[in-house]
């Protein structure tokens, strides 16, 4: 059965394109033959599996959509950061460029609507008899093959260590022999491969991986397999067609998925990201209030006290894979809450772009926040659809989250400034305390919680009658019971908008960050 998934994730993609492509051969490769598995099982050392995960991400496939549009600037050139992420070598005299030039255009389309995803049915990395390693891939039978294809190779972890020149080899790929330059700023390889012939059954790749240097083959190893497990690799195949027979839906809710998907890295790019030495921590794992739906049938005051709240917000996507590349959402506001909406969406946005130049955030959040505010413009002649009022109520919370975030900020800054005045830092007082939250989560990764710490001695800080009689009953001589402590005495909750297939819900999970200390 053929495999196909209109803009399915994945971080190997084949990419079926109708271009011209610069030669760039090496001489003295071997070539790899395209042999059955059942040869190929006989000549290998070691076969590593891919490893699950990464695929199953949400927005996958489009963010490599999104990598392959902003490779091309405004002035219809690509930009000087693309020979580097994609591992384009530069050579004199050819122009390496020109297949990523035609995929981006071919991304930028109607968002990538004329590219179709096909599953490769197995994937594997081999090491031969010659210690050469060997990318294999099994296709299924397809119409499509008889395209030419360009390979895109996606990686989760980046390389480390000296940069390494790696050459491709295969009667698989046109030219048999391609090169690629890898620095520790690569995440993508591009290739052309061979269209196969009409009537030819062929559906096995086999390509030969080697440097150019042997003392950088450890290090090439280490970038195409799992560093640490030796058992797994980092990548997983699909094959992107051009030309396909099931273009990407152009529905209200592949907006609305286009949508999340800008938005997730909206936030990833523009939140900050501090990153504390501590363990991710579940949510699911914290106590919370039943969960909200997020819909029609959402009353005007859950959504009105939702857009006032001034609880830090989170938005989740651990529950939502990019296997769906549709997403369900609308609202119904009353004509005076959607008028609000598009107000707080006009201030906000204002002072989120004042911020992103302020701040010097991330080179294309300005672009996306435009792109943002197109997926969710609000129509002022004829009534609002409502997946438009969706994706516009859920940009205003997320615009307040982006600022609550960096008020934050400013925040601890002072905070961490006054408990280096002499004689503040031993005082009960409130303290700066960041978590992680668990890997997947975006928007923000993080949470600052608080603590407190602090000395509770006479004058005792924000304290009850208990505090005071324990307090001096101590300091009468009775050193058997537990002195007051600085404890947090009042919280503030987290609110958690967690988007899946089935919508957005909200969850309350109370007593999260800690807002005032006090002697106990």
């Amino acid at each position: 059965m053929l495999l196909v998934d209109v803009l399915c994730c994945g971080v190997l993609t084949l990419c079926w394109i109708q271009l011209c492509v610069a030669p760039d051969v090496s001489g003295g490769q071997q070539l790899i033959q395209d042999q059955s598995p059942s040869v190929t099982d006989q000549k290998k050392k070691q076969t590593l599996a891919p490893a699950p995960g990464p695929d199953r991400a949400p927005c996958y496939v489009d963010d490599i959509f999104a990598a392959l549009r902003e490779s091309v600037g405004n002035s219809d050139e690509l930009t000087a950061s693309s020979f580097t992420l994609f591992g384009i070598c530069r050579s004199p005299g050819i122009s390496p460029g020109s297949v990523l030039h035609a995929l981006s255009q071919k991304a930028s389309t109607n968002q990538g609507s004329g590219l179709t995803v096909v599953h490769p049915t197995d994937v594997a990395v081999e090491e031969d008899d010659r210690g050469t390693l060997v990318l294999r891939l099994d296709l299924p039978p397809s119409p499509l093959l008889a395209l030419t294809p360009v390979l895109l190779l996606v990686f989760e972890n980046l390389l480390t260590g000296d940069d390494v020149q790696a050459t491709f080899t295969s009667h698989s790929l046109q030219p048999n022999t391609q090169s690629a330059c890898i620095s520790g700023e690569t995440r993508y390889i591009l290739l052309t491969g061979e269209p196969s012939a009409e009537g030819d059954p062929r559906q096995n790749w086999r390509i030969g991986i080697e440097t150019t240097s042997p003392d950088m083959k450890p290090n090439l190893k280490d970038f195409f397999t799992d560093e640490k497990s030796r058992s797994k690799i980092n990548i997983t195949p699909l094959l992107l067609v051009s030309g396909g027979t099931s273009p990407r839906p152009s529905s209200a809710s592949s907006q609305t998925f286009s949508f999340l998907c800008e938005l997730k890295r909206f936030l990833c790019e523009v939140l900050p990201q501090d990153q504390p030495h501590s363990p991710h921590i579940q949510l699911n794992s914290l106590l919370s209030s039943p969960p909200l739906s997020l819909g029609p049938s959402s009353s005007e005051a859950f959504l009105v006290g939702l857009m006032n709240s001034s609880s830090p917000t989170v938005f989740s996507f651990t529950g939502w894979s990019s296997a769906f590349s549709e997403h369900h959402g609308q609202l119904a506001l009353s004509p005076a809450l959607l008028e609000e909406v598009r107000r707080r969406l006009e201030h906000i946005g204002m002072q989120v772009v004042e911020l992103i130049k302020e701040e010097a955030v991330g080179e294309r959040s300005t672009e996306r926040m435009e792109r943002l505010k197109q997926l969710s413009e609000l129509p002022t002649k004829e009534p609002a659809p409502g997946e438009s009022q969706y994706r516009a109520f859920l940009l205003v919370k997320a615009l307040q989250t982006v600022l609550q975030a960096y008020k934050l900020r400013v925040g601890l800054r002072t905070t961490r400034a006054e408990t280096t005045t002499p004689g503040r830092a031993s005082v009960c007082g409130l303290r700066s305390l960041t978590v992680s939250l668990e890997k997947y989560l975006v928007g923000p990764n993080t949470a600052v919680i608080n603590n407190c710490r602090g000395s509770c001695a006479f004058p005792l800080v924000n304290t009850i009658n208990h505090a005071v009689l324990l307090n001096s009953h101590i300091e009468g001589g009775n050193s058997d019971e537990r002195a007051p402590c600085c404890v947090p005495v009042a919280y503030e909750a987290l609110e958690v908008v967690d988007l899946n297939e089935d919508g957005a819900f909200l969850s309350v999970k109370p007593d999260v960050i800690a807002k005032e200390c006090g002697c106990r």
